[in-house]
């Protein structure tokens, strides 16, 4: 698969702050990632740096298997990392054609940019008569206009209501869809699970994870039991080799595991056991439990 860009062994030092500490990160074409992490973790440090708007302290990053030097490298990537910052007096159409001039892509793309976005209709509204979302939307747009190989955001729905991050994030969705590489820097849990594909956790420019959001919520799956007879069900439990440890919660028993086990498997033994299951369900850690269990390791 081909890389994008690959990060290793990225610093940043404010003086004696260091913001980012040794990240090191490989992105694959047609991927989404997420860079996850509260406020000042390092997100939008790391996303200057290799937009070559921070200097780095030392490390390295490489874009397009270092095929371009940086300049023209940076011609195939759109970005989002500031407030979408338009002229107020011109339409949507005017400030994308001002977008284009200044990128020398031609004016063709337009019209395909402001419908994926939702705003084909307002292209001739002014952009100080637009909703944040819109402003949010139309800056979407502008940075799509060269047709990029890959798209950043910071905090792509920062400050929006309900309804303005529902469609950003279905705009997401879509430029996904078509192939496009995402990488997305965000403080919301949700946000990264509902649209990425891969998650790198950050925290005072550390990494604490990094891989797919599927392995990060199945790295511990569990499950919850209830028998009539709950004494007989723990006591069952406690010789089972792949069972780490029990806990009872009001009427269910929590079933932490070593390694993985199966539902019919588990069902199956206690069965045996002549212990039987009114109640079985096996769940996986959210990625919001995932993420404040790694945090709390770091305290």
């Amino acid at each position: 698969m081909e890389t994008i860009l690959s990060i290793k062994n990225l610093y940043k030092n404010y003086g004696k702050v260091k913001a980012v500490k040794n990240v090191s990160l490989e992105i694959q074409k047609g991927n989404v990632y997420g860079i996850l992490g509260p406020n000042g973790s390092g997100k939008s440090t790391t996303l200057g740096i290799v937009l070559n708007v921070v200097n780095k302290t030392s490390g390295d990053y490489e874009w397009f298997g270092g095929k371009l030097k940086d300049s023209e490298a940076l011609k195939h990537v759109g970005a989002i990392i500031e407030r979408p910052n338009f002229y107020p007096y011109m339409t949507a159409e005017q400030n994308l054609k001002l977008v284009c001039k200044i990128k020398g892509v031609k004016y063709d793309n337009i019209h395909k940019k402001l419908e994926l976005v939702g705003l084909l209709e307002r292209k001739d509204s002014k952009f100080s008569t637009f909703s944040l979302g819109m402003k949010q939307r139309l800056a979407i747009a502008s940075a799509l206009l060269n047709d990029p190989e890959i798209l950043i955001l910071d905090e792509p729905t920062n400050g929006l209501d309900p309804q303005g991050i529902h469609q950003i994030r279905e705009i997401i969705r879509v430029i996904a869809a078509t192939g496009t590489t995402i990488l997305l820097a965000s403080h919301l849990l949700d946000e990264v699970e509902k649209v990425c594909s891969h998650v790198l956790v950050l925290r005072k420019g550390e990494i604490l994870y990094s891989g797919t959001v599927d392995g990060m919520t199945s790295k511990e799956s569990f499950f919850e039991l209830q028998a009539e007879n709950t004494s007989l069900l723990t006591e069952a439990l406690s010789e089972h080799p792949s069972v780490a440890k029990t806990a009872v919660e009001e009427s269910k028993v929590i079933v932490y595991l070593k390694e993985d086990l199966k539902a019919d498997d588990l069902n199956r033994y206690l069965f045996q056991k002549n212990v039987v299951l009114t109640h079985l369900n096996k769940r996986k850690n959210s990625l919001e439990e995932q993420f404040l269990e790694l945090t709390a390791e770091k305290q």
